[in-house]
């Protein structure tokens, strides 16, 4: 992906996948077709950024701004391409 065309990607969850909270777990969900897939640390609070209306640089801001000197602008990005090339975001 270019650079170019990270900072346009909106994400947003592929049409068959629901983030889910596990209350007995104490994790986040992400259900799939005959799958499900544990998401830890932040992930969960990351996926449910991506609602098809923020950029992923506005996902990084969003997240810095919560995470003050959190590594974000380092790791969010490539988070969110893997989850892409996984099929899991469009």
């Amino acid at each position: 992906m270019t650079a170019r065309s990270a900072d346009q990607w909106c994400p947003a969850l592929a049409p068959a996948l629901m983030l889910r909270h596990d209350a007995v777990r104490g994790t986040d969900l992400l259900v799939l077709p005959e799958r499900v897939v544990v998401l830890k640390g932040h992930a969960g609070m990351v996926v449910g950024l991506c609602d098809g209306t923020r950029t992923v640089p506005g996902i990084v801001g969003e997240l810095a701004e919560r995470f003050p000197g959190a590594p974000v602008a380092d790791s969010v990005p490539g988070f969110l391409d893997s989850m892409r090339q996984e099929g899991w975001l469009t």
